[in-house]
């Protein structure tokens, strides 16, 4: 399948990238800086870009079956994840792209309940303080993508981690769930996303991953 990763770069930008070479797919990695993301691959085609500014976003899309994002943001108070979707949805509309896979995160939205399951700390200061900017900017992201024509599915994984991929863990769990420990690796978040390019079960749901 021909795909365009946005967000390339970042910590689950990256395994996507690899995972969906080794998968066989034909993958346009969009990016802000290419040497930043040091590969060959005959199916790999790199293309410099900024999601802020929607002329470098709609050549990218031009010729795909299927978009990833995995948008990330060095600060928290910019709005890097909703505006740069917002391009993204605008070139996949324009071009009859409809496939669009992207991850945001767990705890904000209908499924704010799973921070009952997270630290104190967390709960209590980090969100409210330290992510506060980036949960709203998750949430108007995912405002955008629900508003849209698109074939859409929205990954929303606990706390990321560096583990490996292995392809076990849960997904589509109910926000109270008492088992989950809220956390997964990116390389797993990669493996459920690509699965999606193909898989109708959560066409147009928010499914939480999480071991």
């Amino acid at each position: 399948m021909k795909i365009v990763i946005f967000g390339a770069t970042g910590g689950t930008g990256r395994h996507l990238v690899e995972q969906a070479l080794a998968d066989g797919h034909s993958v346009t990695a969009f990016v802000r800086d290419p040497a930043k993301l040091p590969l060959n691959h005959k199916n790999l085609k790199i293309v410099p870009g900024d999601v802020l500014h929607y002329s470098t976003v709609e050549p990218a899309v031009v010729g795909q079956e299927a978009v990833l994002s995995a948008l990330g943001s060095g600060t928290q108070k910019d709005t890097l994840r909703s505006t740069g979707t917002r391009h993204i949805i605008q070139a996949m509309e324009k071009l009859g792209v409809k496939r669009l896979v992207c991850e945001t995160s767990l705890g904000y939205g209908d499924s704010r309940q799973v921070l009952d399951r997270t630290p104190f700390y967390f709960k209590y200061l980090i969100v409210p303080l330290l992510l506060r900017h980036g949960f709203a900017d998750h949430e108007l992201q995912e405002s955008y993508i629900k508003q849209s024509t698109l074939d859409w599915i929205i990954a929303r994984p606990g706390n990321l981690t560096d583990g490996q991929r292995t392809g076990v863990y849960r997904h589509g769990f109910p926000a109270n769930d008492q088992k989950i420990t809220v956390k997964i690796s990116r390389a797993d978040v990669a493996d459920f996303m690509l699965k999606q390019l193909t898989d109708n079960t959560y066409l147009r749901q928010t499914p939480g991953l999480s071991y």
